[in-house]
């Protein structure tokens, strides 16, 4: 297609609808409840992760939308299908569409809606989408060392942890992050597939 980057056009904005959610193209639109969902649980306190404050969501959404039109980011509202709430946000960044391989990051829920298969099954269709229709040869995740809740949220899809960035990155409190790595490859993405539906199934009905 003329006059769109690669990238771009290979991560075009699609919606991925399950039993428990439907992962929407994030719009302005979904500022207003995005705003409630982090206020639930106060997420932005949490100094290791880096949720916006109800004050600063338009800000972030703007620039999501503004890497997506880039075609660097392809991110996501998270809306329950039950309730019809949007929970949260999730995106695929650090594209690579040579390869291809991109990543799955910038995730937060709300704290109701964790442990309740929203985030499994969020993982199940966008590990799918990635290895399914994208072609994806391999799939990484990223969360910071101290993020234990996130480290074995991960470890529990069947990714394996590849390293550990040291000092990696600079946090708005100025303080460094180590940066802790994983992925999963194409050959384990049916294992992982599995294993995400077993979990689906108990929280079915």
């Amino acid at each position: 297609m003329a006059g769109v980057a690669p990238d771009q056009a290979w991560l075009a904005p699609v919606t991925l609808t399950g039993e428990l959610v439907t992962l929407q193209p994030l719009a302005a639109e979904h500022v207003g409840a995005l705003a409630t969902a982090a206020s639930d649980g106060r997420l932005w306190d949490l100094w290791y992760t880096s949720v916006p404050t109800p004050q600063g969501m338009a800000a972030d959404v703007a620039a999501k939308i503004a890497q997506r039109d880039a075609g660097t980011m392809l991110p996501f509202a998270v809306r329950r299908n039950d309730t019809g709430a949007v929970v949260g946000v999730t995106t695929y960044c650090n594209v690579d569409a040579e390869t291809p391989r991109l990543e799955i990051g910038y995730t937060w829920t709300a704290a109701s809606a964790q442990r309740t298969g929203v985030n499994a099954e969020s993982k199940l269709l966008l590990l799918g989408h990635a290895f399914d229709v994208l072609g994806c040869l391999a799939v990484e995740f990223r969360t910071h060392w101290h993020n234990q809740q996130s480290r074995t949220a991960i470890a529990r899809l069947g990714a394996k942890q590849d390293g550990v960035l040291r000092n990696h990155r600079r946090q708005p409190d100025g303080s460094l992050r180590d940066t802790v790595v994983f992925s999963i490859l194409d050959t384990e993405w049916p294992a992982v597939r599995a294993g995400l539906r077993s979990r689906l199934a108990r929280h079915a009905g």
